[in-house]
């Protein structure tokens, strides 16, 4: 799509169950449209995400209406996450309530709402909902198909609860103007569902890193760390450090990296684990029981800005998916900054993420859940050395994402996409007002 100037004033109103200080991408293309002349307001939850529990300073009668970065923030009140099964249900359902009861009100009036769509899916019923009653155009940007997701990664196999998420589903695409997917594969499952999409309204349009993500030096880094840093946890280039970052979850995968260290030990390699998540006990449970406990270095969830710098004084960094097909759909949002930042890839994956890693010729790839490929292909990496191969790879990362991913590219596209939801023809023809009789 030609670059559009963005609608000078227009006022975007971003619906997203997830925000700052939640770590979401929709927390940077925010403060971006901010930059590029719209009005924002974001309409989210109490945060709570991944821990379970309100972050401190905020609760139902603290901080629900702020603002920042130029971003109106409105807080409607919902049910912490928790951390079983029941507790997430109500988190999901009580924000689609609030938002009912939020809409009903009609607080705000937009030109344009945006749903920033990751799990859950029934988030963007609240911006069907705005969209119908104020007559705007409704843009849905999925990063989680539903309701692949909750079958297979929920693990529900209830057959009545599953056709009734996809009726939800299908009114949530029917009710969207534009639709914009993660991943080529995103687009096919959303135009091929078995009540179709029309295609015309379904683009792709992928995730980018933030700019802070960027290739670093590991000298400069250790110099101007303090005592205090997360980076001398890492130890120094006499090992071969692999870094995963974000959450620990089942759909990562992360199971496979106990057995493939077990048949690397005694070998100079390190992983570093940045971040925390549900299966982070079952995962130090596996490392201690292959007896692999000195090969891991566990450091807690980092604020995004400092990610770079962990990365930078790794040799690699590595992705990993559950073995189910939904998973071969996805490019996950680490990639892209694994990519920003210059990194070697390991993957252990197949479909969208294998794809963009050989095409960018940038790391290795293994089947899912192959320890014994995995520990060959890291072997393969270290008996190569420091030298023109990982250099190599650095350099293709970096070039891949500038190529495929930059934010400045992609956020011109989204303004186009903008522009012709809000163009004088779409604009009187579908959503103004009736006349009254």
């Amino acid at each position: 799509m030609r670059k559009a100037k963005p609608p000078a004033g227009r006022h975007i109103l971003i619906i997203s169950q997830y925000f700052y200080p939640e770590s979401f991408r929709i927390n940077d293309m925010a403060k971006e449209w901010v930059k590029r002349g719209y009005r924002v307001t974001v309409l989210t939850g109490i945060p709570n995400y991944p821990q379970g529990v309100f972050f401190d300073g905020y609760g139902y009668r603290r901080r629900r209406r702020e603002w920042w970065n130029g971003v109106e923030v409105i807080r409607i009140p919902i049910l912490p996450r928790g951390s079983s099964p029941a507790g997430l249900a109500a988190n999901y359902a009580s924000f689609v309530l609030a938002g009912f009861f939020w809409n009903l009100a009609g607080g705000i009036k937009a030109d344009l709402v945006f749903t920033f769509e990751v799990s859950p899916m029934t988030q963007a019923l609240v911006g069907c909902w705005y969209s119908k009653k104020h007559r705007v155009p409704h843009l849905l940007y999925v990063q989680d198909l539903w309701p692949e997701t909750v079958e297979s990664v929920a693990g529900i196999q209830n057959r009545a609860v599953l056709w009734l998420i996809g009726k939800i589903v299908d009114y949530i695409y029917k009710n969207a103007d534009r639709i914009f997917a993660t991943s080529p594969s995103f687009v096919d499952a959303v135009v091929n569902r078995n009540v179709p999409v029309p295609k015309r309204k379904v683009h792709y349009w992928p995730q980018y890193a933030e700019d802070f993500y960027q290739p670093f030096t590991e000298a400069d880094v250790r110099r101007c760390a303090a005592k205090s840093s997360p980076v001398h946890k890492i130890p120094s280039s006499a090992y071969f450090r692999i870094a995963f970052t974000g959450n620990i979850g089942a759909a990562q995968g992360l199971s496979i990296l106990p057995e493939a260290a077990r048949l690397l030990k005694n070998k100079a390699v390190r992983f570093i684990l940045i971040g925390s998540g549900r299966c982070q006990r079952q995962l130090e449970a596996d490392i201690k029981r292959r007896g692999v406990e000195e090969m891991f270095i566990l450091i807690p969830r980092q604020p995004a800005e400092v990610v770079p710098k962990l990365l930078a004084c790794c040799d690699a960094a590595f992705l990993s998916f559950m073995d189910n097909a939904l998973f071969e759909k996805t490019i996950p949002a680490k990639l892209q900054s694994y990519l920003a930042c210059g990194m070697p890839v390991i993957a252990a994956a197949k479909g969208e993420a294998q794809r963009v890693v050989r095409e960018a010729a940038c790391g290795i790839c293994v089947d899912i859940g192959d320890s014994r490929a995995l520990a060959q292909g890291i072997q393969g990496l270290m008996d190569a050395g420091r030298g023109t191969v990982l250099e190599t790879m650095q350099n293709n990362s970096r070039k891949y994402y500038k190529g495929h991913f930059r934010k400045g590219q992609l956020m011109d596209e989204m303004d186009g996409y903008i522009a012709s939801a809000l163009s004088r023809k779409n604009y009187k023809t579908r959503y103004r007002k009736r006349p009254v009789k």
